[in-house]
């Protein structure tokens, strides 16, 4: 489903964001090269010292690759809610104005189209709105409470959560790694201040010029151009789910006795 919504969540007319919390990051040297004289490396303190530490709070536009971020100490539901609240409120009010207005059984039908084959489904309002955007983050317990999934219901939003070992599949992870090493890489923060204006800084910087990003790529597109040309031979090719190897044989799995 989560893939579903990279591929065709844009192309369907709906907006689709990530979000995603990195760190924490410690303000203590951080591994990582810089420009240096040569014969005078850069030399840090071996004393052991602690100054802190920050998180960022990520909210990726994948289809263009702008991010909104921020930078804190703490990322517990209290500071992150309100957060999420005022970023989405505010991307949602800049979407473009609706086309015909629908029914309520078709309204319904857009989200339930969201929800297919999801073992765990949300209840929805009675009453729905248009939907208007996706939202993919993780499947946390501080994502599912009830005033915050019914919030975002309101406005159209419709959270999709990763599942459990799954959190590859949120595109913001791509961007916060980004972020994070050009802004801390071989850099020495001294307390969570310095760290939060440096990745703040850095994503400003990243936004003037951001760079979109696109789900799979080319090297799915190949493999499969792979299989079809392997299935089109004598010798019939099964692929393993994981990985790109193939079976040449169905697997039959054998009944418990």
């Amino acid at each position: 489903m989560i893939e579903a919504a990279h591929r065709e969540g844009e192309r369907l007319g709906l907006v689709v964001w990530n979000q995603d919390e990195a760190g924490p990051y410690q303000a203590i040297p951080q591994a990582g090269s810089s420009w240096q004289t040569k014969g005078h490396p850069t030399r840090q303190p071996h004393e052991y010292e602690r100054g802190g530490t920050a998180k960022l709070l990520t909210l990726l536009h994948a289809a263009t690759g702008t991010v909104r971020v921020k930078g804190v100490i703490s990322g517990a539901n209290a500071v992150l809610h309100p957060w999420l609240q005022e970023q989405l409120s505010a991307i949602v009010e800049e979407l473009p104005p609706l086309g015909p207005a629908l029914d309520q059984t078709a309204k319904r039908a857009q989200w339930e189209r969201w929800q297919e084959g999801l073992t765990e489904k949300f209840t929805l309002m009675r009453e729905l709105p248009p939907l208007r955007m996706l939202l993919i983050w993780d499947n946390l317990a501080g994502h599912k409470t009830v005033e915050l999934v019914c919030w975002l219901m309101e406005r159209g939003i419709m959270p999709l959560s990763t599942p459990l070992g799954g959190s590859w599949l949120n595109m913001a992870e791509s961007v916060q790694h980004i972020l994070t090493r050009r802004a801390l890489s071989g850099e020495h923060p001294h307390s969570s201040g310095e760290i939060i204006a440096w990745l703040e800084a850095t994503a400003r910087a990243w936004n003037r010029q951001p760079t979109p990003f696109v789900w799979g790529g080319a090297r799915p597109a190949r493999r499969e151009r792979a299989r079809r040309r392997r299935r089109g031979r004598t010798l019939t090719l099964h692929p393993i789910a994981g990985s790109g190897a193939c079976f040449a044989e169905p697997v039959v799995y054998a009944k418990a006795a």
